[in-house]
């Protein structure tokens, strides 16, 4: 396991997470991320406030070390769209040579500490260092692949199937396989939250949740966190693909 370095006294291990799909560490070698680390700080954050606002410069990008995060955009008309829920080995990097201001809002669930690199220090890393430059742009087209993927579903499926296909990319991100092959979602989320996901009301998701249960698809645990007990018919719902099938990197939140 790799150790690294924000100070020349503090040392900060990476995220133990089994190397998740999609996480940083299947994507870049550990010497790349030693690279990373090289140049960041960390920052500690309490559960409810902010990393960075809509709006606010993107001068940095964000290694999440510990936590959970947000990430929320703004309509004109004042509802939000929760875009993604990133864990520790996610990284945020809302930058790009025409925008210089961060799209979307991020927020932190519980406690949350993270590595900051300026934005700076990460395009000189990119420019020494050729390899490190093709594992990153290999990692923002995952990133892009997994936005179209849910932009796909969310357009295309009806409210029905974004629900689905949303309830098994939270299986795949967040779940825990029971004995009996149902599926404990270890995340608790509001039916307002799961709206913002879907992208539609309120009310709406308590309907579709309401048939769902009663179809014997999903079931509420006493703790409140959601149970998939048929995911076969999660995937028929959101229609998808038997073959081939979406990579695991890919149907993610």
């Amino acid at each position: 396991m790799s150790i690294y370095y924000d100070t020349e006294t503090t040392k900060v291990k990476r995220p133990n997470n089994n190397y998740r799909p999609g996480s940083l560490s299947t994507v870049f070698t550990d010497e790349q991320l030693d690279l990373l680390a090289s140049v960041m700080h960390t920052k500690k954050y309490s559960a409810g406030t902010h990393l960075f606002w809509e709006g606010d410069d993107a001068n940095a990008v964000y290694w999440i070390l510990k936590g959970r995060v947000k990430l929320r955009k703004s309509a004109s008309d004042g509802k939000d769209l929760l875009l993604s829920i990133l864990q520790p080995d996610d990284m945020i990097a809302d930058i790009d040579a025409w925008d210089t201001t961060h799209r979307y809002t991020a927020e932190t669930i519980d406690k949350v500490e993270v590595g900051i690199i300026p934005r700076l220090q990460l395009e000189m890393l990119m420019v020494k260092y050729g390899d490190f430059a093709y594992r990153y742009a290999m990692w923002m087209g995952l990133i892009q692949r997994k936005t179209e993927s849910k932009l796909r579903d969310l357009l295309m499926g009806g409210k029905n199937g974004a629900l689905a296909s949303t309830l098994i990319r939270l299986c795949n991100s967040f779940g825990e396989t029971q004995a009996n092959q149902h599926i404990h979602i270890d995340i608790k989320l509001t039916n307002n939250e799961l709206a913002e996901l879907v992208g539609t009301t309120r009310e709406g998701i308590n309907r579709l949740l309401a048939t769902m249960k009663r179809d014997g698809i999903i079931c509420s645990e006493s703790t409140g966190y959601l149970k998939v007990t048929n995911l076969d018919a999660l995937k028929d719902m959101a229609g998808c693909p038997i073959c081939p099938t979406c990579p695991k990197e890919i149907c993610r939140l």
